[in-house]
């Protein structure tokens, strides 16, 4: 599977999996603001330019993101891609118990959506869900 990256800094990695409509971010430490909302504007610029409709969200190394992130990515990012086509999440966990409660929220909020979401541990099975489903 060919990937391209689009994003690699100290904050975060974003693939794109073009072969299999796959956004893919990694999350390298507790990120939010300016630096949050580029990987996911990136990856929203790619469902709406390319036809995406699959995002892995590895939020491992992750917190809770502030307040006025999550409520951007709710009112703003969400409705975004959901209108370019998003239809499958494949999530790893914060390892924060603080980073779970948070990502559990948006998962509930993404269900209301119609979102098919499923959770893993691992990056490489999260992949394989994301290029079995169509």
């Amino acid at each position: 599977m060919s990937v391209e990256i689009i994003i690699d800094n100290d904050y975060a990695t974003l693939w794109y999996y073009p072969d299999a409509g796959i956004v893919h971010h990694q999350f390298k430490q507790p990120i939010s603001g300016e630096h949050f909302r580029e990987v996911l504007n990136r990856g929203a610029e790619i469902f709406e330019q390319r036809g995406a409709n699959k995002w892995l969200s590895d939020d491992r190394l992750n917190a809770a993101v502030p307040q006025d992130d999550g409520i951007w990515g709710l009112t703003v990012w969400n409705p975004r891609v959901r209108a370019a086509g998003w239809k499958y999440w494949a999530v790893i966990f914060s390892d924060t118990k603080a980073g779970q409660a948070n990502l559990n929220y948006f998962l509930r909020e993404g269900n209301g959506y119609g979102i098919t979401v499923q959770v893993f541990e691992e990056s490489p099975d999260a992949l394989n869900w994301l290029k079995s489903v169509k």
